[in-house]
């Protein structure tokens, strides 16, 4: 968060590469448009009956912001612009970290049944404030209690009917949202039709008000995203395991239902914040994609809670600054659909689980078999030719010979243009040789080629062996984890084999030489 000191460090350095980051983000944010060169643009023509000249001068959702404005924005000189980018941040920073247990807990839903939830609970504080004294409805701190009292009303009501009935859990979760929703829209329209039904400003919870936070709502955001983080850092072992073995915990003496009942009330907390900011209707997705979004980037469970927590708080800014510039958009939307995209680049980058590393990681696995298979391939051709090699060279004997396009063909069922493939792979990382018509092994290639059919006759025998595995069956299921061993499971089979064929450093085929592979 950038504040005062930054911003006089900026202003001392006008050459900075930080002075020239808003006008990138905006670049690459907005389909690499230019910025306008001043502030009093022209107006684009709008067409005719929808707004007047001076209105789309004014109020035109798709004018570019100002250079002053963007550097007012992200160097934080507005004091409302301040609240929100601080209150939204703390806001994100503390979602991301409780939804990283709900993720793993396969409670997603738990977040949007507390919103709905809280419905009911902010209509009746309503109805109840103005039964006391008329007037006084709109109190905000018995709105958030009567919220707050419903949130976990309806968390009891999912965990009673799971424990105690033969509902399963998302069942559940869709009969109390239901239920509590429902009623809530009911007495909202009792509210609407009383007397001070029409200045209740109750809406506010469903769509979410972010641009009128005050500095009491950052305060109280501010704490309680600090104790949510706090108990989450100091409860952290506990609810890694009731994420990953809640049988286990209760069968060593952990209370899980408390621990259960802790983190459902860090849930509903954080729900209940969120509501001012984001809405019910869209707060569960600050709890959900930013987890969502750290489960691409690791396997474990501490680096994903900060990495959740950091997704959440960045997306929280990035939407605030976005929502500030363009004062059309609405802030909550738009930190939602930053948090999107923030999901999107980790759905497709991620290095755990990022589709684009597992498709990397696939077509090198590919490769690998492919190298593999040739090599073995071209061995098995070449052995009963060994007894015939030159034995004053002093090159590998495999390197003697010449191997044929036809010749793979006819060992191996494989295409024309896949062998022609392989074939120029080996070549080009040195594997192989042209040699007139035909191929030959280089010093390289011919160590590779022993040791891939030495792995695959060692994992044979030891299927054969010790797995009663047929002698037609064995080179099917040896294909499928040759290309995965690894230097010590191949020590071990050999250690294992070598008691069969004590004096030979490569094993016999099981299969006869003339039969394709």
């Amino acid at each position: 968060m950038t504040g005062p000191h930054t911003r006089g460090w900026l202003a001392d350095r006008p050459g900075c590469l930080l002075r020239q980051l808003p006008r990138l983000l905006l670049f690459s944010l907005f389909w690499l448009q230019p910025l306008p060169e001043s502030c009093v643009a022209a107006p684009r023509q709008a067409p005719t009956g929808l707004v007047s000249s001076a209105n789309a001068s004014d109020h035109s959702p798709h004018r570019w912001p100002c250079w002053s404005k963007v550097q007012d924005t992200l160097l934080l000189k507005q004091y409302n612009t301040r609240l929100v980018l601080l209150g939204t941040t703390l806001l994100g920073i503390g979602a991301g970290t409780v939804g990283t247990f709900m993720l793993l807990r396969r409670r997603s839903l738990i977040g949007d049944v507390v919103s709905h939830a809280s419905l009911p609970g902010i209509a009746l504080a309503f109805l109840a404030a103005e039964l006391i004294q008329p007037g006084t409805g709109r109190s905000l701190p018995s709105l958030m209690l009567g919220a707050l009292a419903a949130g976990l009303l309806g968390v009891l009501c999912t965990m009673t009917i799971t424990r105690f009935s033969r509902i399963k859990e998302d069942a559940a979760l869709a009969i109390v949202l239901s239920v509590f929703f429902g009623a809530g829209i009911a007495l909202f329209t009792v509210i609407q039709k009383l007397p001070t039904g029409q200045i209740a400003g109750l809406q506010r919870f469903i769509y979410g008000q972010t641009a009128a936070m005050s500095a009491a709502d950052v305060r109280w955001i501010a704490t309680s995203s600090t104790v949510v983080v706090f108990v989450s850092l100091l409860f952290f072992k506990e609810f890694g395991l009731l994420c990953f073995d809640e049988e286990f915990g209760r069968s060593q003496g952990w209370p899980t239902v408390g621990l259960d009942l802790a983190l459902m009330g860090l849930v509903v907390t954080m729900s209940i914040i969120g509501l001012q900011s984001v809405g019910l209707l869209l707060v569960v997705a600050m709890l959900i994609i930013p987890a969502a979004a750290a489960r691409f980037w690791t396997e474990r469970l501490g680096p994903m809670t900060i990495i959740a927590a950091f997704c959440g708080g960045a997306s929280a800014w990035l939407g605030g600054v976005v929502s500030s510039l363009f004062s059309r958009f609405s802030a909550g939307a738009v930190i939602v659909l930053v948090g999107s995209l923030c999901f999107g680049g980790s759905l497709l980058l991620g290095t755990r689980r990022g589709l684009l590393p597992r498709w990397l990681a696939r077509r090198t696995s590919r490769r690998l078999a492919g190298r593999h298979d040739l090599s073995r391939a071209i061995y098995e051709i070449l052995e009963p030719r060994l007894a015939d090699s030159d034995p004053t060279r002093h090159e590998d004997p495999l390197c003697h010979h010449v191997i044929t396009h036809a010749e793979i063909l006819a060992r191996r069922s494989w295409s024309s243009p896949r062998v022609d493939r392989l074939l120029r792979t080996a070549v080009s990382n040195g594997s192989l040789t042209k040699a007139g018509n035909g191929w030959r092994l280089t010093d390289h290639g011919a160590t590779a080629a022993r040791q891939v059919a030495k792995n695959h006759r060692l994992w044979e025998t030891y299927l054969i062996l010790h797995a009663d595995i047929a002698t037609t069956h064995v080179d099917r299921d040896a294909d499928l984890t040759e290309h995965v061993l690894d230097a010590d499971l191949v020590a071990e089979l050999l250690e294992t084999v070598r008691n069969r064929y004590p004096q030979m450093d490569m094993p016999p085929s099981p299969h006869p030489l003339d039969t394709n592979a």
